[in-house]
């Protein structure tokens, strides 16, 4: 484009002096060189041609954005804070916690306009303002359930739906392998109990999946309920279908059934804290010693009291198909707390216990604590990863 404009200036100047046969040649001469259009090129060259303005940028249609990056900031803080749920979830957590914060002075330069925002911000809205922050935390991890012997004896079966299981009591119990990725030698596995009619969930850590350890936990487990254990649901795997977890079922006389192989919707309410509760909070890395199973009980110790008080969560309320579609709705989100200060069927005495209880819990001091714990268990963690064959030649290498 110089080039161009020399030559147009150079080319300009003997136009302008030529004669009516000199521009002729002048203009066959200037169109062979620049390959313009000959009357674009006479118009240049005559001083005629007309400069269109630029076009004024189109304003943005519709309604100007609501949520600048304060209130995404604040928002990304939040959902951090609440262990990365959804927005139908973390939009009920906000309103019904952030009295909570504000009370602990945890929300610092938030101001009245953010207040108002997030007080008012929808599910749909959270969801496409976190997108970005969501696409990174995806993972996947592998079965370690093997068949018990009782099976088809004595546990009878259980599948979804099959029971109105609206009072607490009612849990699915299931265990969740932490192996790294590779199930060589002894490894540490996390029991999850949680509550159907609730969603009140307890977790705890064992040294391996043998009888000897699933069965103590399974116990204490039920000792932290607010509640009295009606009945137990778990897998077919015989860390739970085994003589002992049967024998103590039938003396306290709770229900005892299982799932359908390979069904894991027999068992969905346990499965989403398997996720949303363990690996979440410990992800997929290998842990197999005993400081690595007392730091994560300790996580599990506060990481119950988030869940449990400060975590709302929905529940299928029906499923219609309507030709090829399924049409799901859902109750109003609450936290396990809240549903069963809700439910008669729970006692004045376990509710009363409960309101204390929350009275002095401060769910920011709660996730730090998690987050300290987090930290210890990565470093330990990460010390104790077998090195790739890659890394061993680097290391060789680098040593001489």
């Amino acid at each position: 484009m110089a080039e161009r404009r020399a030559v147009t200036r150079e080319t300009l100047r003997r136009y302008r002096r030529a004669d009516r046969r000199g521009k002729t040649v002048i203009l066959n001469e200037f169109i062979g060189t620049t390959e313009l259009s000959r009357k674009y090129a006479i118009q240049l060259l005559s001083g005629t041609l007309k400069v269109r303005p630029r076009p004024v940028a189109a304003q943005p249609r519709g309604r100007p954005p609501q949520y600048g990056p304060t209130v995404k900031r604040m928002l990304v803080r939040l959902w951090a804070l609440f262990g990365f749920m959804c927005g139908k979830r973390l939009a009920c957590a906000i309103r019904i916690n952030l009295a909570v914060l504000e009370k602990f002075d945890e929300l610092h330069g938030l101001t009245a306009a953010t207040r108002r925002r997030l007080l008012t911000i929808s599910p749909a809205t959270i969801d496409r303002l976190l997108t970005e922050e969501r696409g990174k935390l995806r993972l996947k991890g592998r079965s370690h359930t093997r068949p018990g012997s009782l099976r088809r004896a004595l546990v009878p079966l259980r599948t979804f739906g099959t029971e109105d299981q609206k009072v607490p009591g009612f849990v699915e119990v299931d265990l969740v392998a932490h192996d790294g990725g590779a199930s060589r030698g002894e490894y540490l596995y996390t029991l999850t109990l949680t509550d159907v009619a609730s969603g009140w969930t307890e977790v705890r850590t064992v040294r391996n999946k043998a009888q000897k350890w699933v069965f103590p936990a399974l116990q204490q487990l039920v000792e932290q309920l607010p509640f009295t254990l009606k009945g137990l649901n778990a897998d077919n795997g015989g860390e739970f279908i085994n003589h002992n977890l049967y024998r103590w079922c039938e003396t306290h006389q709770v229900a005892f059934t299982r799932s359908r192989a390979y069904r894991k919707n027999d068992n969905p309410y346990v499965e989403q804290k398997n996720n949303v509760v363990v690996r979440t909070s410990a992800g997929y890395l290998r842990y197999d010693t005993q400081e690595q199973q007392r730091l994560l009980n300790q996580l599990w110790a506060t990481v119950r009291l988030l869940v449990n008080f400060f975590y709302p969560s929905t529940k299928l309320i029906e499923k219609v198909r309507v030709g090829a579609r399924v049409h799901k709705r859902y109750d109003t989100p609450r936290t396990p707390y809240q549903r069963l200060l809700d439910t008669e069927a729970t006692r004045e005495s376990a509710k009363g216990k409960l309101r204390a209880q929350l009275s002095d819990l401060n769910p920011a001091a709660l996730q730090r604590t998690v987050n300290a714990l987090q930290t210890q268990l990565q470093r330990s963690a990460l010390r104790r990863q077998p090195q790739s064959d890659e890394q061993r030649r680097v290391q060789q290498a680098a040593a001489g």
